[in-house]
């Protein structure tokens, strides 16, 4: 492992006094055969003090980001590397549930420290100084198997801290390792405590699990991921509204699957780009049928849906406006009958979403039957835009054959100037030969 290392990383352990060790993720995933790439973090851990750390990182240049004394943490990175987390060996009690611990006690002993870690997977180090690994809890062993076992009862590590639920999830979608029995059961017992994790952090490692194909490349990882929030019962209370499609049947003629098991693969089948949305794209139905008995206008009802959700996961504004609008707009010609002259106008108006528009709707399509051939409403939408093309049909303001100060200069109202260049940007879409400066000004004038 140790000619896989960064340079600096040998350098580091080799000026410090004590054993420094690698472990978790680096050190599992050189023994599964991946080695570490530019993008790789890397959790070092020993039994001195983090100012004993400090003396050696400093003396080689690394960057000191933080230090925290109460864990014995430090974080730092190296100019032009990766990003390194130290911590001292320890062990940690907790109230039951919280993700923080109570009480941390620092040690010697390298088993203590392993013992206050998630997975056994998780718990095996290697001293980049000697050459050697250490593996006290047999992790070496689970994977080999492929395995995921709790380094403790798993009702212990589970009620410790809740986020140890989307770790699980997580880290099996990103690895294919399989959860044991004892390690399931543990996690169904305690799937509520998830509660007392802050929105925040249970949607960050909602959105790992949704890219967890970048991790080796398998494009089923996020749905194995999402599978396991929803046996564990831990996807029932981050996104009940999701939930609640488990077993609510779709028609067999378009469906093969109940409406949560389509969520899923839809995740499962979508770019990483639009994994969110596609995840999110039908929230609407559930809350349709209880309401109304049918699935109509799911759409409308999943956008707002979609929006308290990610309200209260306090994700990014850019991503929920781009999520809903997706949520919002997937359902548009899912029959093939709306008119082209209604389709010019939503392609105009929903120009920038377009590219990932088209890629939910194919997930979508893919969903249904777990059929990859292209979906239908697709080529049709192709065309028609390929037509607006060479049309030279304008998609955008700065596209228009007009612009504010020509419409001020021909009459119009300054408080009218905005909403009349939407209104030209919407007629030129039926035809682009309409997109010229004579014909709008008489078009914004009439």
């Amino acid at each position: 492992m140790k000619s896989y290392l960064p340079p600096e990383l040998i350098a580091l352990a080799q000026a410090c006094g004590r054993p420094l060790y690698l472990v978790g993720g680096s050190v599992r995933d050189f023994l599964c055969g991946y080695f570490p790439d530019a993008n790789t973090d890397y959790d070092l851990a020993s039994p001195m003090s983090e100012e004993e750390f400090l003396s050696a990182a400093k003396s080689l240049g690394f960057t000191v980001k933080s230090v925290y004394r109460n864990t014995g943490t430090v974080k730092l990175s190296f100019p032009g590397g990766a990003d390194y987390e130290f911590t001292r060996f320890r062990s940690d009690k907790y109230v039951r549930g919280m993700h923080s611990p109570a009480e941390i006690v620092f040690t010697e002993d390298i088993a203590t420290d392993a013992r206050r870690r998630d997975f056994c997977a998780n718990a095996v180090y290697y001293d980049p100084k000697a050459g050697e690994f250490s593996d006290p809890l047999g992790g070496i062993a689970d994977i080999r198997k492929k395995i995921l076992r709790t380094v403790a009862p798993a009702s212990k590590v589970f009620g410790e801290d809740g986020l140890r639920l989307m770790r699980l999830a997580r880290i099996a979608a990103q690895t294919g390792f399989v959860p044991d029995g004892e390690c399931l059961a543990g996690a169904k017992e305690h799937a509520a405590l998830i509660r007392d994790i802050v929105p925040e952090r249970v949607f960050t490692e909602l959105m790992l699990l949704l890219s967890s194909d970048e991790k080796h490349g398998d494009k089923t990882a996020p749905y194995r991921g999402l599978c396991i929030l929803r046996d564990t019962g831990v996807l029932k209370e981050i996104l009940p509204e999701l939930a609640l499609g488990e077993g609510m049947a779709q028609r067999p003629a378009f469906h093969d699957h109940d409406v949560l098991e389509h969520s899923l693969r839809c995740a499962m089948y979508a770019p990483r780009e639009v994994r969110l949305a596609a995840l999110l794209h039908d929230v609407g139905k559930p809350f349709c049928l209880l309401r109304d008995g049918n699935y109509h206008a799911h759409g409308e009802e999943g956008e707002r849906i979609a929006r308290e959700i990610l309200t209260r996961f306090k994700a990014p504004k850019k991503l929920t406006e781009e999520t809903c609008a997706l949520v919002r707009l997937h359902m548009r010609d899912y029959n093939l009958e709306m008119r082209e002259g209604k389709l010019r106008r939503e392609f105009v108006e929903n120009a920038p979403l377009l590219p990932k528009l088209f890629l939910i709707k194919q997930a979508d399509y893919s969903a249904c039957k777990d059929d990859l051939s292209e979906a239908p409403v697709l080529a049709k939408w192709r065309d028609i835009l390929q037509k607006m093309h060479a049309e030279g049909v304008p998609f955008s303001l700065s596209a228009l054959a007009v612009k504010g100060d020509d419409l001020l200069h021909a009459g119009v109202p300054p408080q009218k100037v905005g909403e009349t260049l939407k209104e030209l940007l919407l007629f030129c879409a039926q035809n682009g030969a309409l997109n010229t400066r004579e014909t709008l000004l008489k078009h914004a004038l009439g």
